[in-house]
């Protein structure tokens, strides 16, 4: 089983998680000053060869981003966030073997780390081990200093409603992501989509007001858009949602559902 986590979605915040949680590696207290220093020294090339390998992967340059995360375990092979890394690499490669080594490797490092516990528990639940992925989210966020525990909130809340289809869990660890953040795209689409899905199109209509103040729409968008008008009986505002799906993604998937007449009522 695969799945697209935080899409808008999983792309742009799966570069957030990059972004967000990069810190230097752990330094060793040592009397003498010089190793010390050289240890210092190390850690920092090798986040620097980390970064670059995150850089290079925004840019879909994966061989690159390959070699200088390699580049940054020889420099300090215990530097956790690039094995960290390494794992969101080999998903995005589609080589599930080789990311959930590293993704391991990296967690005995830093098994407090809620950067790699929430990134490792992304991965299980998108190989369909929702019970194991949903224990990491939870140790992520037990974590008080956790800057961005909006991602693992929504992380959780796409495991529970693809993979485990609770859409009871999917509501709650959405509702907690926009307490952190209120205006988080991802989740506000979700919540949308899950109302919708339950057949509370009035909170659906409403969390997907909030979602186009804060984001761009998309094919995937629009379509929800025309779907949550039409069961609400207003034909302007699907109509006006089809003439932009029609305009700005004409080769789309949900395009061709719309000239199939699907999405009317």
């Amino acid at each position: 089983m695969t799945m697209r986590f935080i899409r808008c979605s999983g792309a742009i915040v799966l570069l957030a998680l990059l972004s967000a949680c990069q810190a230097p590696g752990g330094v060793r207290e040592d009397s003498n000053d010089d190793v010390a220093t050289e240890v210092r020294s190390t850690n920092k090339l090798a986040e620097i060869n980390t970064q670059l390998g995150v850089e290079y992967m925004k840019e879909g340059n994966f061989e690159t981003a390959l070699k200088k995360l390699q580049k940054a375990i020889d420099i300090d092979s215990n530097y956790p966030r690039a094995y960290d890394v390494l794992g969101l690499l080999y998903t995005r490669l589609g080589q599930a073997k080789d990311a959930e080594q590293n993704f391991k490797h990296a967690l005995e490092l830093a098994p407090k780390d809620s950067s790699i516990l929430n990134n490792y528990g992304q991965f299980l639940c998108s190989q369909g081990n929702a019970t194991q992925g949903q224990e990491l989210f939870a140790r992520a966020l037990k974590n008080p200093l956790y800057t961005t525990p909006e991602f693992a909130y929504m992380n959780a809340a796409t495991c529970a409603a693809e993979v485990q289809h609770d859409t009871k869990a999917a509501k709650e660890f959405l509702r907690q992501a926009l307490e952190k953040n209120p205006k988080m795209a991802p989740a506000l689409f979700r919540m949308s989509k899950v109302n919708f899905e339950a057949q509370d199109y009035v909170s659906a209509k409403a969390y997907y007001e909030r979602f186009t103040q804060v984001a761009e729409q998309s094919a995937e968008s629009l379509w929800l858009g025309i779907q949550i008008e039409q069961k609400l009986g207003d034909q302007q505002s699907s109509d006006n949602y089809a003439t932009m799906l029609r305009g700005k993604f004409p080769d789309s998937a949900e395009a061709a559902k719309l000239s199939s007449g699907q999405g009317q009522p």
